[in-house]
């Protein structure tokens, strides 16, 4: 395992041979939605397809239920995000750091935020109590451009970058061990200097390692931006820019959990209308879940290469 951030996220989307069948054991990471709800509303995101936002963030007893029953199984690492912005409950994300930490002695525990809301003295909170690894989402180039794609003001544009920096200084001065990283979309042309420059000015000299994703298809909702962007969202979740996988059998389905707020369990890290529900952890144990007849059935048509006729099936076609 190496020290990076991305030599991680490669082990994820890189499917072991021991994964390759339909029935499998426990994955060894698991994103966890402490909160749906987000203060952005990105074009290219899937949680704007939702009509309504969720009012509830996560039972803080169901996440102590669930995380113990995966730490039994063998999970090794929890992301406490899944398409919500964790600091939008930014108590009960302290608290689900400190239980995952303290408690139940999780190896890893990893959060990804846009940062407009992680105000410095939440994310000293979340530093002290053990994060491992905090990467923040920087896919806008400037005021205007983020207006556009992020759907909100451009103060939360500035306010993202001095809570990017306030969080360096902080690990800085206090000696936090979290990880500091930031992703960004990697657009076409003119958009890629322009956001090649933003960051060189305003995010690496804060974080370890900054890396770049691909426009994902979100389950085949980015199509509305792919005109506006002059970009083609790749098919399924091919992982980062420069270690991309084959879309099918897709290692989301494979590698690693995803729990909504409310317990249900996702075969697809972008599944914010319940499209991928595979297992109710309100009503069945983590592995129950994990092995559910339906997860098994779709595995067994990814890795035959074929999920025609499954809810996989529009996303891939990219």
């Amino acid at each position: 395992m190496g020290n990076k951030i991305t030599d991680r996220i490669d082990e994820i989307t890189k499917i072991p041979p021991a994964y390759m069948k339909a029935e499998l054991p426990a994955p060894k990471s698991v994103k966890i939605e402490i909160s749906p709800r987000c203060n952005f509303r990105c074009g290219f995101c899937a949680l704007r397809t939702r009509e309504s936002q969720p009012k509830w963030d996560m039972d803080f007893d169901l996440f102590k239920r669930a995380t113990r029953e995966m730490r039994e199984a063998g999970v090794e690492e929890i992301g406490v995000f899944y398409l919500g912005e964790s600091f939008m409950n930014p108590k009960l994300l302290v608290d689900c750091i400190t239980y995952l930490k303290a408690e139940l002695k999780m190896p890893y525990v990893f959060l990804t935020s846009n940062a407009s809301l992680s105000f410095p003295e939440a994310v000293e909170e979340c530093m002290k109590n053990g994060l491992d690894s905090l990467k923040w989402s920087c896919n806008a180039a400037d005021e205007e451009q983020f207006e556009k794609v992020m759907g909100v003001s451009g103060k939360l544009f500035h306010a993202a970058q001095e809570n990017i920096k306030a969080a360096w200084e902080i690990r800085q001065s206090k000696g936090y061990k979290t990880g500091l990283y930031a992703s960004s979309i990697r657009y076409d042309g003119e958009q890629f200097d322009k956001m090649d420059k933003l960051l060189n000015e305003k995010i690496r000299p804060y974080v370890d390692q900054h890396y770049w994703l691909p426009l994902y298809s979100m389950g085949a909702f980015a199509t509305q931006r792919e005109a506006e962007l002059g970009y083609r969202p790749t098919a399924g979740n091919q992982g980062r820019w420069d270690a991309l996988r084959e879309p099918l059998p897709c290692w989301s389905a494979f590698t690693e959990g995803h729990l909504t707020a409310e317990g249900k369990l996702s075969a697809c890290c972008f599944d914010a209308k319940s499209n991928w529900t595979m297992g109710d952890l309100t009503k069945q144990s983590f592995m129950e879940a994990w092995n559910s007849p339906e997860f098994v059935a779709l595995r067994a048509a990814h890795l035959k290469k074929d999920v025609t006729g499954t809810v996989c099936e529009s996303c891939i076609a990219y």
